[in-house]
């Protein structure tokens, strides 16, 4: 980055801003499908990091088999685009929910996840509003004890009461193992897949997921998709998982220095609004490229509160800095569009389509 760029963004979009480069987005897209065309695993991107057609579409065309959403909302956006084969990873229920799949289901492929019985009760109505069969997939829990049935017996009973289930299909497994609990995911897996063969029935989809399980694509031996999510912008989570590296974060958040009313601290104008108070259990909440000693402590809602005490060099009220967040999703989400760039030139805007979609 040149200064030149940086007047540039904020003489036209001010601060703070989101900026992404396209070089890198592109290298970041061909970099993880071709591991996973070297591990003979589709790659089914998850959009939550983006959340944007165009980026979506990328993706596809770069050899990903389909698109993954947590949110009905995120794949209305995404189906509206043209957008086929979608994997909705999270459990759906209410009403509202299942005529809003079933009217997705109509026009696309898609497949849900569930990992209890309520859920799969309520399936039906989305198959039956869109006149044909809805693929569900057992989520199982592998050790994050996020969602998931959490052993194989009740993986196999789940699978048995979605394919005795009118309109449904039993499509398989959906893991999220920890990055040191492949072993252990590999016997859930085994136990449970033998488990529904023994019932008359089938895996065809397998879907593992996380940009930090980079590099354990292609461990789950059965395996035949993988869901990567933040790998498309990367973040300082993925730096310190060692899945990425500075010049793979291809989203910066350009922020001014607004007050330096003290030698060893000042303010930026990126707050929690900006920049999430989520931490992703690291230091302060984003690396500063200009000034990497330099710590964001602490946020209001539009302060971010610079701790310089640990800098050789400090910025100037005025200066634009460039800042890599600590989870890049989040950030995302409170954008509504970020600014695209190619080395040292702004080519354009890029509308957060499925900003809020939370249901």
């Amino acid at each position: 980055m040149t200064t030149t760029l940086a007047a540039k963004i904020a003489r036209e979009y001010g601060t703070p801003c989101a900026v992404i480069d396209m070089d890198k987005v592109e290298h970041n897209i061909a970099r993880v499908q071709k591991a996973c065309d070297d591990a003979g695993v589709a790659n089914r991107p998850h959009i939550k990091t983006h959340k944007n057609p165009t980026i979506a579409k990328m993706q596809v065309a770069a050899g990903a088999k389909g698109i993954t959403c947590q949110k009905i909302g995120e794949a209305e956006i995404m189906a509206n685009a043209g957008i086929d084969d979608i994997l909705i990873s999270y459990n759906l229920l209410g009403e509202e929910k299942m005529a809003r799949l079933g009217a997705l289901n109509a026009k696309t492929r898609m497949t849900v996840a569930a990992d209890n019985s309520t859920v799969v009760a309520g399936l039906p109505k989305a198959a039956e509003a869109s006149g044909r069969p809805l693929s569900v997939v057992v989520e199982c829990d592998t050790g994050r004890k996020r969602a998931g049935v959490e052993t194989p017996a009740e993986a196999i009973a789940l699978a048995r009461e979605i394919a005795a289930s009118k309109g449904l299909e039993f499509a398989g497994f959906m893991l999220y193992p920890t990055e040191s609990g492949w072993a252990d995911a590999q016997k859930f897996y085994d136990e449970a897949l033998a488990g529904v063969r023994a019932h008359g029935l089938d895996a065809k989809i397998v879907s593992t997921g996380g940009t930090p399980n980079l590099v354990n694509i292609g461990k789950l031996k059965g395996g035949t998709e993988h869901r990567f999510g933040t790998y498309i912008y990367n973040d300082r989570m993925q730096v310190a998982a060692g899945v990425a590296s500075w010049d793979d974060c291809a989203l910066h958040i350009y922020s001014t220095v607004v007050s330096r009313a003290a030698p060893e601290r000042g303010i930026l104008d990126a707050g929690s609004k900006t920049l999430t108070s989520d931490t992703g259990g690291l230091d302060g909440h984003g690396l500063i490229l200009e000034h990497p000693e330099a710590r964001i402590a602490k946020f209001a809602e539009e302060h971010g509160f610079l701790d310089l005490s640990r800098s050789n060099t400090r910025p100037n009220v005025g200066d634009v800095v460039r800042i890599v967040p600590n989870h890049v999703c989040v950030v995302v989400n409170m954008m509504d569009e970020v600014v695209m760039v190619r080395g040292d030139e702004i080519i354009g805007t890029l509308p957060v389509a499925a900003r809020g979609k939370l249901r």
